[in-house]
C-alpha cells in the first residue's frame, strides 16, 4: 500500500471513529510518520496528493490557516479524483507519457521564476543527490515534476498531474528492470533535472520546455521500449 493510501485510511478511521471532525487538522508530518511508521518525505508527499484529490487543504505557517485540514465534503472530492486514479493504472504507458509530455512542456514553458514551488523543487533535487534506493529516488523524481507543474500556477493542470501521479510512479519504477545501468541512468537524470530548473529561474521557458520533453521522452527510449508516442506517428 502506498503511503497516500495509508493516510488516506488512517483518515477514514479516524473519522469513522470520531477521533477527527470534518473541517479538523491532521497531526504534524513528524508524527503523523511516527505513526504510521514511514518518512516525513513519504507523508510530505502524501499531503501532496490527497490535497491535489481535494481530500484536504495544506496550510503553511502559522496560526488559524497553518496545518493539514481534512475538507468539508471528502466523498465528493475523492469521486472523480479516484475514478482517474483508478482508470490510469490500465492506460498504456505511450499514453501516459505523451500526456507528461504536453502537461508538462505547457507548465515547464509558463513555470513563474518566483514561484515558490521551485524552491521545493529545489530543495527535492539536493534529497535525490543523497538517495541511493531506487524507489526513493522515484518517488523524490515525481515530486519534483509535480513542483515544477504547480510552479505554472494552473490548479488544472496540478490536479490532473497529481492525480496521473501513481500511474507515472509505477511505469517508471517498472522500468528500471529495462535499464542497463540504473546508477548512470539517475546520474542523467539528476543532471537533466538541474538543467530544466535553472532554466525555469532563468525565465527561459522555451528551454524549460524542451528540456523536460527531451528528459521524459529519453526515459522512454532508454528502457527500450522504442520512440517516443509523437515520434511514432505521421
Amino acid at each position: 500500500m502506498r503511503t497516500h493510501e495509508l493516510v488516506l485510511s488512517w483518515i477514514e478511521k479516524q473519522l469513522s471513529d470520531g477521533h477527527l471532525v470534518l473541517g479538523g487538522r491532521l497531526p504534524a508530518e513528524r508524527a503523523l510518520a511516527e505513526q504510521l511508521e514511514v518518512s516525513r518525505t513519504s507523508v510530505r508527499e502524501a499531503i501532496r496528493i490527497l490535497e491535489a484529490m481535494g481530500l484536504v487543504r495544506a496550510g503553511v505557517g502559522s496560526g488559524k490557516d497553518a496545518g493539514t485540514v481534512v475538507i468539508a465534503e471528502p466523498a465528493t472530492a475523492l469521486g472523480s479524483a479516484l475514478r482517474l486514479h483508478v482508470a490510469t493504472q490500465h492506460l498504456p504507458v505511450a499514453d501516459i507519457v505523451e500526456t507528461r509530455v504536453l502537461l508538462e512542456s505547457w507548465a515547464a514553458s509558463r513555470a513563474k521564476a518566483d514561484a515558490p514551488e521551485l524552491n521545493e523543487a529545489a530543495r527535492l533535487l539536493d534529497e535525490m543527490d543523497l538517495s541511493a534506493a531506487v524507489d526513493d529516488f522515484l518517488a523524490l523524481d515525481v515530486a519534483f515534476h509535480l513542483a515544477l507543474a504547480e510552479a505554472a500556477g494552473n490548479a488544472v493542470v496540478s490536479t490532473i498531474m497529481g492525480s496521473l501521479r501513481e500511474a507515472i510512479e509505477g511505469y517508471a519504477a517498472a522500468l528500471t528492470a529495462n535499464l542497463p545501468d540504473w546508477d548512470r541512468t539517475a546520474d542523467r537524470l539528476r543532471s537533466e533535472h538541474r538543467a530544466i530548473l535553472a532554466a525555469v529561474n532563468d525565465g527561459d521557458g522555451g528551454r524549460a520546455a524542451t528540456l523536460v520533453a527531451a528528459h521524459i521522452e529519453g526515459y522512454y527510449r532508454e528502457a527500450g521500449l522504442g520512440k517516443a508516442p509523437e515520434e511514432t506517428r505521421p
